[in-house]
């Protein structure tokens, strides 16, 4: 069964969030705490606002054909920024757990390809 639940929301005109839930039922509180955390990518965007908008896809699903037993939650983000899909995933006993350590793997990878670009423009300036 699968709980196909979107939402878009806009934080500083620069993303939009669009939250999935898969197998579990996705409550106010998960949802909002789910933004919260993923927001705080926004800053880390705004280079990248120049092909237009830019949307976050989050998925969390409750899934039980893992390794481990009992109840495991899957988190996943995906961001299509210029040059580049950037797609992290994490699993975790915790729903909670699971959203932090997608946002935290988001930070860095969004940091690894702002540095990528700012690294070409200081090796060659005068493309640019």
């Amino acid at each position: 069964m699968r709980v196909h639940t979107p939402r878009f929301l806009q934080y500083n005109e620069d993303m939009h969030i669009s939250i999935i839930s898969t197998k579990l039922e996705l409550t106010p509180s998960l949802r909002t705490f789910i933004e919260e955390k993923m927001s705080s990518c926004a800053g880390l965007v705004k280079r990248f606002e120049q092909s237009g908008e830019l949307t976050l896809f989050f998925e969390i699903a409750h899934t039980t054909k893992h390794h481990k037993h009992g109840v495991v939650f899957r988190a996943e983000a995906m961001l299509h920024v210029p040059g580049k899909t950037i797609r992290v995933e994490s699993t975790n006993a915790d729903a909670h757990a699971a959203v932090d350590e997608v946002k935290d793997a988001m930070k860095r990878e969004l940091a690894e390809h702002k540095e990528k670009g700012l690294d070409k423009k200081r090796r060659n300036p005068e493309e640019l």
